[in-house]
């Protein structure tokens, strides 16, 4: 199984909107499920600590193999996810690995 992590800091100008965009953001992500029969989980989970070091949104998708998960990447629910990270973020780390 790989798992893909994806860490999330938001554009806005306060912490209000940076919140509006990250909850719009996590029911996007969390609408893809049904969509993408690669994803076998998928969990998504708002900074509670709000440090200097934390990212606004955390993103966990677990798939069976390289193949699914280059196939959720280039599907086009996926993609229209893409587009609106790319209009409300800053910046994103990801890690993919092989769980055991």
């Amino acid at each position: 199984m790989i798992r893909h992590i994806v860490f999330f800091r938001m554009k806005g100008g306060g912490a209000e909107e940076i919140r509006r965009n990250a909850l719009e953001l996590k029911a996007r992500l969390e609408a893809l499920p049904p969509l993408i029969p690669q994803i076998q989980h998928l969990e998504c989970g708002l900074d509670v600590v709000r440090s200097e070091a934390s990212y606004d949104l955390s993103l966990t998708v677990d798939v069976h193999d390289l193949s699914a998960l280059e196939a959720y990447r280039v599907h086009p629910a996926h993609q229209k996810v893409v587009a609106f990270v790319k209009e409300v973020t800053t910046a994103r780390a990801v890690v993919d690995y092989e769980v055991a």
